[in-house]
């Protein structure tokens, strides 16, 4: 293992599908979300992961050209690697199958925007433990293996690396026989976390050792790193680091109402890696690390 093989990488996730209804402090119009992806780089994340809004509505938005803002905005002022969401299928008449779903990463990669975006190998159900109690139904997460599919294709086609959401363990299973079938950049693995969505694991100890023995059977090798929803993942992060892993902190993930910012999220994920004997890579370090594996494990 060598020096960069060494260094941790901190992803920063700043707002997420939440809207200010649910997250108030998450960043929404364009010169918001550029200003705090900025700071959060210049504080130690070398990865920024956003969702678009539109400013008029304050809701999600899929528009490419406002993608484009965003990542240009915050690459003109440092070095990251900044990427997109795509679209929940399921919710809102969205098909799990429907193609459209990439519109925006296609075009952005097109453009040579993006190096990482959001391929989530699976479906899973996702209700709040509060709604239960309330009896109201969650929701069904939906990403058909056809959709997966064209994900990695598209992956393999303009050069950027999915980052697989693992909500649960089957999808590192799926996730890395796709991967190897489609033949794409590597993935990274982020297991997600929480404490009050009924998915996964909550962030604990015996949950990470379930992912990390799994893993170690269907990609050894592979990238990973720890994330969530409604978690609190700073617990985690001397496992993670002592594993060999990596760490993803912000406002999307963050408990709802968090009333720190995404600035002191990441100074505070920092400041714990740092402590405990670890190195913060670069956006230009994880480039260099993910390049070996660039055509499979």
């Amino acid at each position: 293992m060598n020096d960069i093989d060494q260094k941790t990488w901190l992803e920063v996730a700043l707002n997420g599908p939440w809207t200010r209804r649910r997250q108030p402090g998450i960043p929404v119009t364009v010169p918001e979300i550029v200003e705090e992806g900025i700071q959060c780089v210049k504080s130690g994340a070398a990865i920024v992961h956003v969702h678009a809004y539109d400013e008029a509505t304050g809701e999600q938005t899929e528009d490419a050209e406002t993608y484009a803002r965003i990542i240009e905005g915050i690459r003109t002022k440092v070095d990251a690697i900044v990427y997109p969401t795509v679209p929940t299928g399921g919710m809102e008449g969205r098909s799990a199958a429907d193609p459209s779903r990439f519109a925006h990463i296609e075009a952005l990669a097109r453009r040579g925007l993006i190096e990482w975006a959001v391929v989530d190998p699976g479906s899973v159900n996702i209700s709040l433990y509060d709604d239960l109690r309330e009896d109201k139904p969650g929701f069904v997460y939906l990403n058909d293996e056809a959709l997966v599919r064209e994900g990695l294709r598209l992956a393999r086609r303009y050069g950027f690396h999915p980052s697989y959401a693992i909500y649960e363990p089957g999808f590192s299973r799926l996730g890395a026989s796709l991967h190897w079938r489609e033949s794409c950049p590597a993935p990274v693995y982020r297991f997600m976390f929480s404490s009050e969505f009924t998915f996964g694991f909550p962030p604990e100890d015996y949950g990470l050792t379930a992912h990390l023995n799994l893993l170690d059977q269907v990609a050894p090798g592979a990238r990973w790193m720890i994330a969530g929803l409604q978690a609190n993942i700073l617990p985690l992060i001397p496992r993670a680091l002592a594993e060999g892993g990596h760490v993803r902190i912000g406002l999307e993930d963050a408990l709802w109402g968090c009333e720190k910012s995404n600035l002191q999220l990441v100074e505070e994920a920092a400041r714990i890696i740092t402590t405990i004997g670890g190195e913060l890579a670069s956006a230009a370090q994880v480039r260099i690390a993910m390049a070996p594996e660039e055509h499979g494990q």
